[in-house]
């Protein structure tokens, strides 16, 4: 927060303890990428060290915004194109500005004062086996006059459709519940509606949990959000086990490509975090690090 002119944030800073609490979400987001970009780097070498393949490493890149607009702060990603992991990009920034006048509307408490502060950590792995799914993740705060937390997860496979969706969501009905007996089911059906591609009349993927609004208890809600991406870590990397000695062939490859292409319908159509990061003059690359390394439309 050192780096930031306190007359462009929300109101909201004024009270210190907003300050204190943005500080320990940030720290708290960055383990969370430290603890992912780790073990997704381990699980790449584990399978080329087998395969007796050239390990790729995470690269990493920082971007930082333009001070000269009032638009601070910046982000880093982290980028791995491996032999397991065929694209996987850990995002993480903080940043602050000024809403647009056509985008202000859209965003809670920011109508009458459109400043903002947003920071976040943003997960996509594309894999190299057809077998194993595809994941995204991400978990957000977010400051105008008002201040909540979102995010949420979701697998995108291309086979075994069925058997991944009921261990999945097994697996996070036990977090959930873990936190309160209602979220699976409102998170669920959340995440279900969010992830539709209205113009194909289908789902992305299988599912998962989205929330946003979190508001009402700020302990609660930051340590649900936080231990959705321990979750997360954790879940996928189940999957990551079970499916990745799996033989495939080309025709295995050809049905994740067409698979890929409507992951990136949705992310270009309706994705809010791509609109939100485009409408507040993010960084182009992170913004689009969601996009399949391949994909076809046959």
């Amino acid at each position: 927060m050192k780096n930031y002119n306190f007359d462009t944030l929300p109101s909201l800073f004024k009270d210190k303890k907003w300050l204190k609490r943005t500080i320990e979400v940030e720290n708290a987001f960055l383990n969370i990428r430290n603890s992912l970009c780790k073990k997704f780097q381990k699980l790449e070498n584990e399978f080329c060290t087998i395969k007796s393949l050239k390990p790729s490493n995470f690269k990493k890149k920082i971007w930082i915004r333009n001070k000269i607009n009032n638009e601070y702060g910046g982000g880093t990603s982290m980028i791995l194109k491996g032999r397991l992991f065929e694209k996987v990009g850990v995002n993480i920034s903080t940043v602050s500005g000024v809403f647009p006048k056509d985008f202000k509307n859209k965003i809670k408490g920011a109508s009458k004062d459109p400043r903002f502060f947003a920071t976040g950590i943003s997960v996509v792995a594309h894999m190299y086996s057809p077998f194993i799914p595809a994941a995204h993740y991400n978990s957000r705060f977010i400051v105008t006059k008002d201040a909540w937390f979102g995010g949420g997860c979701d697998l995108t496979p291309t086979f075994y459709q069925l058997a991944i969706k009921k261990k999945f969501h097994k697996m996070l009905k036990d977090f959930c519940d873990a936190h309160n007996k209602n979220y699976y089911k409102k998170f669920s059906k959340w995440c279900k509606e969010y992830f539709f591609l209205k113009h194909r009349n289908e789902e992305r993927g299988i599912g998962g949990i989205f929330f946003d609004y979190l508001d009402n208890d700020w302990e609660k809600n930051f340590n649900f959000t936080c231990q959705t991406g321990e979750f997360f870590n954790k879940s996928f990397c189940s999957f990551i086990n079970q499916y990745r000695n799996k033989e495939w062939t080309s025709i295995h490859r050809k049905k994740l490509f067409d698979k890929r292409s409507k992951y990136a319908e949705f992310n270009l159509l309706y994705d809010k975090g791509t609109l939100f990061g485009l409408k507040t003059n993010g960084n182009i690359e992170a913004i689009l690090m969601s996009m399949p390394p391949l994909a076809s439309w046959s």
